[in-house]
Formats: C-alpha cells, sequence, structure tokens
C-alpha cells in the first residue's frame, strides 16, 4: 500500500496545483490578492521539479519516485551529522570516537580532562594495551611543553634543532584554508612546537612566527622548475628562512600511499600559486613518485645537498611502509655510506588527508604500530639508531597514543586531525568538499570567516601544552623522567581474553647491530638479506 502511495506524490501534486486556480473562476477578484498566487506557485515549483525527475536519467529513484525521492538524498546526506550525534555511543565512532573527540576539546579548551564513573573500553577485548606504572613514580617534569624536547641533528648539522615531543603534522595550505594554517601558526608560535607545512609548501599564512618544518612532495612545491623538476636554486632561497628549522622529504604518507596529490585549478588562487610556484587557475597534479632520486644512495646524496644547501639545518624523509624489504634498503645505504638521514618520519596506514580513494585508505599501506617497530629495529640491528631520529604520526591523539608510539621507538610524535579539533572540526568529513561548516579545510571566505585566528590560535596552544602535560603525567607515573626512556616492556597487551603479554614479548626488540652479526628474529634477518642499498627493487 505504501509503495503504491508513493507512486501517487507526483499525480497528487499536479490535481492540487489545478485545484489553487479554480477560485479563478468563481472569485476573479481574488486574482489581484497578493497571497492568492502563493500556494499555486509553490505547488507549480513541485510539479516541475516532478516533471525534471521523471525525464532525467541519472538517478533511478528519482524516476521511479519523483519529489519524494529527494527526501531520501537529503537525510543520506544528513546521516552522518544524525550518526554522530544520535546514533554513535561515546566510544565506537570512527575515525575518532566521541570520547576522544571531547578529549580534545577540553583540552584546547582548557578545560579539566577528566571523566566519571570509569573506563568504558572493554579492558577485557583482544588487542586492549596499557601502560605499566610504576610503585615508585617520579615527579612530573616542570613545564613540560618547554621542557620536552628532542635535539635532531647533532654534529652533522650547523643547526640542529631541539623539536617538541609533538608537533603538527603535515597539512598543506590548500588542503586547509588560510585562516587555519595561520591559527596553527600562531599557536605553534606561543607553545614554541613546529608546524609542518605539508607537500603545499611555505605559503604567507606559516608566516606568523613559528617554527617550520618544511616538506617537499613529489611535486616539488616551492622549489620546482617550470617542468617539475627539483630545483636546487629555489631550495636554496627558501630553505635559509629564519622560520624553516627542518626538511622532511614525503616519500609518501598514510592515506594513500603511492598516490599523488591532485589541486583543481579552481582552488590555484593567487596565494597557492605563489607558493607552490605553479601557475594560476591551472589544475596541478603531484606524480606518484620521486624525479630527483631512483635509489637508496640517490636518496641520501639528495638529503646531503639539501642539508648542505640549507645551511645545515637537518634533513629527513617521510615514509608509510609497505614492504620492509624497500625500507630496510634505505637503512642498509646509509649504513654502508655512512650518510644519514637526520630523521625518518613513521606514518601509519590509519592517518588522515583531505581526500583520498576508499580502497587506499582501508587497504593499502602498513597501519603505524607495525611499521614503527620495524623502522625502530631496522635501525638498532643495523647499528645506527644513534645516528637517525624517528618522528610517529598516523592517529596519534592522546598522551597515551603518544606514551605508546615512543615506547616502541618514536622520538618524538605529529598530530593533524587532532589540531583540527583544536581549530574546531566537528569530524564532518567534508574536507573534500570545499564546504567545510566550521571554515578549516576550506577556501571559501564566507565559511573560514567563522575560524577566528586569535581564539583557535591559543587553543591550539593550550591543546599542545594539555597533551604534552598529560605525556609527561604518564611518564612519570612509569617512574620515567621522559618519555624517550619509555621501551616496549612498559606497556602490555591482551592477546586473548585469558592471556597477556609485554610489550617486549610481543614486539621482541632486538640488541645493536644485530642484523650485521647475524642475530634477531629470523623474519628481519631475512628481509635484511634480501635488502639492496643500490635499487629499490625487491627480489
Amino acid at each position: 500500500m505504501i509503495h503504491r502511495i508513493r507512486h501517487l506524490v507526483l499525480p497528487t501534486v499536479v490535481v492540487l496545483f489545478l485545484l489553487s486556480l479554480s477560485p479563478i473562476v468563481r472569485y476573479p477578484v481574488l486574482v489581484d490578492h497578493p497571497l492568492f498566487w502563493t500556494p499555486a506557485l509553490v505547488l507549480l515549483l513541485l510539479v516541475a521539479v516532478g516533471i525534471y525527475d521523471v525525464t532525467q536519467q541519472h538517478h533511478s529513484i528519482l524516476r521511479s519516485y519523483p519529489i519524494l525521492g529527494h527526501i531520501r538524498f537529503f537525510f543520506e546526506d544528513l546521516a552522518p551529522e544524525l550518526h554522530q550525534y544520535f546514533v554513535e555511543a561515546n566510544t565506537d565512532g570512527r575515525p575518532f570516537s566521541r570520547d576522544e573527540r571531547a578529549l580534545a576539546y577540553r583540552l584546547s579548551k582548557g578545560a579539566p580532562d577528566v571523566k566519571a564513573f570509569g573506563t568504558e573500553l572493554e579492558v577485557y577485548g583482544t588487542g586492549y594495551t596499557w601502560l605499566a606504572h610504576s610503585i615508585q613514580p617520579r615527579p612530573v617534569a616542570s613545564e613540560p611543553a618547554a621542557s620536552l624536547r628532542v635535539c635532531v641533528g647533532g654534529e652533522r648539522c650547523a643547526q640542529p634543532y631541539d623539536v617538541s615531543v609533538l608537533n603538527i603534522s603535515g597539512m598543506s595550505y590548500g588542503a586547509l584554508g588560510g585562516s587555519a594554517i595561520r591559527a596553527l601558526n600562531e599557536g605553534a608560535t606561543i607553545g614554541g612546537f613546529a608546524q609542518n607545512t605539508g607537500e603545499g609548501s611555505i605559503s604567507e599564512f606559516h608566516l606568523s612566527g613559528g617554527d617550520l618544518i618544511w616538506q617537499i612532495g613529489t611535486g616539488y612545491f616551492g622549489c620546482r622548475t617550470k617542468d617539475g623538476a627539483l630545483d636546487y636554486e629555489r631550495f636554496a632561497e627558501r630553505a635559509q628562512h629564519s622560520a624553516v628549522k627542518m626538511i622532511e622529504i614525503k616519500i609518501s604518507q598514510g592515506a594513500k600511499p603511492g598516490r599523488g596529490g591532485m589541486l583543481p585549478g579552481g582552488k590555484v588562487g593567487p596565494a597557492i600559486a605563489a607558493a607552490r610556484g605553479i601557475p594560476l587557475g591551472e589544475s596541478c597534479v603531484s606524480p606518484p613518485y620521486h624525479r630527483a632520486f631512483a635509489t637508496p644512495h640517490e636518496l641520501l646524496e639528495v638529503i646531503a645537498r639539501l642539508r648542505e644547501l640549507s645551511g645545515g639545518k637537518p634533513v629527513g624523509f617521510k615514509i608509510c611502509i609497505g614492504d620492509p624489504v624497500q625500507y630496510l634498503c634505505i637503512v642498509k645505504a646509509m649504513q654502508e655510506s655512512g650518510v644519514y638521514a637526520d630523521f625518518i618520519t613513521i606514518d601509519g596506514a590509519e592517518g588522515g588527508t583531505g581526500a583520498a580513494p576508499l580502497e587506499f585508505s582501508d587497504h593499502v599501506g602498513m597501519p603505524l604500530i607495525e611499521a614503527l617497530v620495524i623502522a625502530k629495529k631496522g635501525l638498532v640491528g643495523a647499528g645506527i639508531d644513534r645516528e637517525v631520529r624517528l618522528g610517529a604520526s598516523g592517529k596519534i591523539l592522546s598522551g597515551f597514543d603518544m606514551a605508546r608510539a615512543m615506547a616502541l621507538g618514536a622520538d618524538w610524535c605529529n598530530q593533524a586531525r587532532g589540531f583540527m579539533f583544536a581549530l574546531g572540526c566537528i569530524q564532518a568529513q567534508k574536507c573534500h568538499t570545499n564546504a567545510c561548516p566550521v571554515g578549516v579545510t576550506t577556501q571559501n571566505p564566507r565559511l573560514q570567516r567563522s575560524l577566528v585566528v586569535p581564539i583557535k590560535a591559543e587553543r591550539v596552544h593550550r591543546f599542545h601544552e594539555g597533551s604534552v602535560r598529560t605525556l609527561a603525567e604518564i611518564t612519570a607515573a612509569a617512574g620515567l623522567d621522559h618519555p624517550r626512556e619509555l621501551r616496549p616492556r612498559h606497556l602490555w597487551t591482551r592477546v586473548s581474553r585469558n592471556e597477556i603479554l609485554r610489550g617486549d614479548d610481543v614486539y621482541k626488540p632486538l640488541e645493536r647491530g644485530d642484523l650485521l652479526s647475524g642475530g634477531g628474529d629470523a623474519y628481519l634477518r631475512s628481509v635484511w638479506s634480501r635488502a639492496d642499498a643500490s635499487r629499490f627493487d625487491i627480489r
């Protein structure tokens, strides 16, 4: 019965429209009344919509159910908000749960990050991980946001950099609006931490006083020739800027490894064109691979040259690990040549992005925990872990997320979406539409007006300060003075309902030089034997 009624909507509207005109016959005087035509015009509009629905060929549901079918699309568009506000439980939201988002909001506003009545997590569920506290906890570090830092570059660099244990991960101007970039930079200025530019290079909005990690992707934006190759002269000019503290070559990123970025020409306004060094109004496609190097040794040569041209600033690379053999090719090249990257940023496959194919986000690339373990084991096993620092990014939000990453080998952590929450992001998941409702991931000036830079900059600062303070408190609870002292043994993981394992039993750390002496676990020995420092080919 309901099915039949759905088909009667358009005929009913047509009949009502005709009936709305019938008073003209009996009461011609009503024609001049301003309200007489209102119902008729509304019904005429609905008739026009219905005729269009029946004749269009793109949407089957509209052809079958003219007018009424639009209700389906309305609620489909509204579904994420309805789910988030009325259906979602505190702990089951994706990518970030309601509890995780609330934590970020509270930290950014300086509100107490407390919750009553105990955990809602399933502590007896497989995969649940916790940190072992000490019976003799240490005092919490004073002013942790300022004191918890890590030196990157060391004696190799004329300008080493003391990086904070938490920094803003790569987000380009273009993916984010100018107001959002400026607010992040001003927040980094207040808090004394670093902002990664993303592959979109350094824009005018990045230069409000904050420290920068200049990311160079496959498009070489900001330092490219007209045909898209790496321009070393332009690089040298921009790398000398006092705001640039480190340089990061992006080999791949978590959400879409093996894919280059694409910026539609409609988004390439004067500011973006100037920052990236590309023609105004033309679409810009980044290739999926680098033209400046094709082998591990060539990568290290580029790193050494960029370090020299920048005046001795730390240079490293960012990678989402695919096959561990290719990662160990780079490690072996460093071990054999004595030419080192100053740092490696390990990005997990669960990392965020403004837009990526669903299959890539869901099924391509190695998740952060496994990637970080392999990355650390590779450096330790090759005996070069003291030469190369490790950063970690990929769905790191809370103080515990940071503690776990550092226990597994990271020297510091980067966050993107956590800082977006501090800017007011509501996880609307419309980043790719240029219609971000809170003005973060849009170039629309009207929408950007909702983001008040001074207020959001202070929230960015507070989020960093609160997150690092929580990390310091967790570290002290473990009986340690600095999070770099965390080790896998401080973690425990439930592998089944009735079995738990300590972190060093799960992840089995190597001793320094194990891979050189034939020690370590059988899998990594096999991978190391297949790694070739002269090429990335997998044999």
